[in-house]
């Protein structure tokens, strides 16, 4: 019952401002957004109490987004056609339920609602008036009393009453945004969709992989973003603080929107859609589900769209890089023409979009990047990625030159341009290694292994421990006798010393393993590293390679 004690907290001291502030909900929709919040925390008591049914809680949540739409609307005198009537108490109920699935790992929901609530307080202050505006704040304050005890390992939980209660106060408070006449609605929208987009993101992975796993939506499961990250070898601590993460930079995104205006952040706000995506992408490919449900998922018509969409399937490749070319395009003609000089250009822009696009996709295609996996990206592969953007670039260029002899473009746009697309694209490529790396540093379920000899038999040894989960290990550390190799990061692991440092570094290190990667360590230097591991019961082996 943690949400009735925040949910509370924060309804009492909106009483207490309004008292001694003397500023009484002055419009219907300052009183829609308070009625919706209670509504849904008298909804989510009932249900935490009863257990309703999920279709019961989404028939009532709509209902009551049906009233708050229609107390909105009428208060800000803004009239819907029917079909943005119907989106609108859809967007109530989908915002209501996203929080109560995020509501599934410790200080998960309560610090995500925190962050969502004090952006839209402060993005759209005006629009919602002191009342309404006092009230967010209330929550947030509320919020962080409620998150000293919910965070790992957690003492109090929300339940339902405490998630849709939050849910019904950022969706009442986002339809304030984005419906009122005041506001540009393509503009609000764009802010609301990003100070939103973790439980959004969160929910529409969950419907859509219980879908094709032939699961009910309403099914409860360790499948979500949290739960995958976790799976992947992130602790629940660092699960949660990626996902703030995502959540503070949509938030930096949409400021800077607000203060800047939403076209020149327009690129910026693509690539981190295309973030969110990627990391769909490749958490779906994650395990979560038991074997009969996993075995219904890879049956399912769309499997191979899944496990093939950034390896196999180009096509997929070619879609992400023409947004990619794109954005970067438009961004390149952004910094370079700043304010009203940018008008001047923009038509420029428009017109040679299509060329620029069909000479970097063929730059693209022909550097041999299309063929190279993405687990496995590498300083090599990053030579593909060179040729095909500086290689687009010099197309670009001639192709300019040659249709309209360089009139209205300027050098540093191509310059600016293709730095832009170098960035994206490797960072695009090199994503899913990122992730696993990051990953397998962080199992502390993993056997911690020291790695002797850092050769060219170390560094196969550690890209295997890096991408085969199956053998549950994580290297932290090299030894190696070559002392001009003492202090080298390889592979993102350190040289530690020789072997004459073994000892200090089984108790510096907490090592469960050594493993012998060269075939030049004599017998009686492995005697004598098994002599110093035995007592300590760290374990010793030695990798073999053999063709059969």
């Amino acid at each position: 019952m943690g949400g009735v004690g925040f949910a509370a907290a924060a309804l009492a001291a909106t009483t207490a401002w309004v008292l001694f502030a003397g500023a009484p909900a002055s419009r219907a929709f300052e009183v829609a957004v308070l009625a919706s919040a209670a509504a849904m925390l008298g909804l989510g008591m009932f249900d935490d109490r009863v257990q309703l049914s999920p279709l019961a809680k989404l028939v009532t949540s709509l209902i009551v987004g049906a009233l708050t739409v229609f107390v909105i609307t009428e208060s800000l005198g803004r009239s819907l056609p029917w079909p943005a009537t119907l989106v609108a108490v859809v967007w109530f109920g989908g915002v209501v339920h996203a929080m109560n699935l995020l509501d599934n790992m410790d200080g998960l929901a309560g610090g995500i609602a925190l962050i969502a609530t004090a952006l839209l307080a402060f993005l759209f202050a005006r629009t919602l008036g002191p009342f309404v505006t006092a009230f967010l704040v209330t929550v947030v304050g509320s919020l962080v009393g409620f998150l000293y005890w919910n965070r790992k390992p957690a003492r109090l939980f929300m339940g339902d009453s405490g998630s849709l209660f939050l849910g019904g106060t950022l969706a009442s408070a986002s339809l304030v945004a984005v419906t009122s006449p005041t506001n540009d609605f393509y503009h609000s929208v764009m802010l609301v969709l990003l100070v939103l987009a973790v439980p959004l993101f969160d929910t529409a992975f969950v419907l859509v992989l219980r879908r094709l796993a032939g699961r009910s939506a309403t099914r409860g499961g360790t499948d979500h973003v949290s739960h995958r990250l976790v799976s992947l070898g992130f602790s629940e601590r660092a699960a949660v603080g990626i996902l703030y993460l995502l959540a503070l930079s949509g938030g930096l995104i949409a400021v800077t929107i607000g203060r800047e205006g939403l076209q020149p952040m327009l690129p910026v706000a693509v690539l981190f859609g295309v973030a969110l995506t990627l990391l769909g992408v490749y958490l779906a490919r994650v395990r979560a589900y038991d074997a009969e449900d996993f075995g219904a998922l890879n049956r399912s018509s769309l499997a191979p769209f899944l496990r093939h969409l950034t390896f196999r399937w180009h096509a997929g490749q070619v879609l992400l890089d023409l947004v990619l070319i794109a954005a970067c395009y438009y961004a390149a003609f952004r910094i370079r023409f700043e304010g009203e000089a940018f008008s001047t250009f923009a038509p420029y822009l428009a017109a040679s979009l299509p060329i620029i696009l069909g000479c970097k996709l063929t730059a693209l295609y022909l550097s041999g990047l299309y063929y190279r996996s993405w687990e496995t990206f590498s300083f090599v592969d990053l030579f593909s990625v060179v040729r095909g953007v500086f290689g687009g670039s010099i197309l670009s260029v001639l192709a300019v030159a040659y249709i309209y002899r360089f009139q209205g473009f300027s050098r540093a746009v191509f310059v600016i341009d293709a730095m832009l697309l170098m960035a994206a694209v490797s960072a695009t490529r090199a994503s899913f290694r990122l992730i696993g790396d990051s990953a397998n540093v962080r199992r502390r379920q993993a056997r911690r292994v020291a790695v002797y000899g850092a050769g060219a038999g170390g560094h196969l040894l550690v890209r295997e421990m890096r991408v085969n989960r199956a053998w549950n290990l994580q290297p932290v550390a090299f030894l190696d006798d070559d002392p001009l190799k003492r202090n080298l990061l390889i592979l993102g692991v350190p040289v530690r010393g020789t072997a004459r440092d073994l000892e200090r570094l089984l108790r510096a290190h907490r090592l469960d393993e050594v493993i012998i990667s060269t075939h030049k360590v004599s017998e009686e230097r492995e005697a004598e590293i098994r002599s110093v591991c035995g007592p300590a019961g760290v374990q010793v082996r030695r990798l073999w390679l053999e063709i059969r």
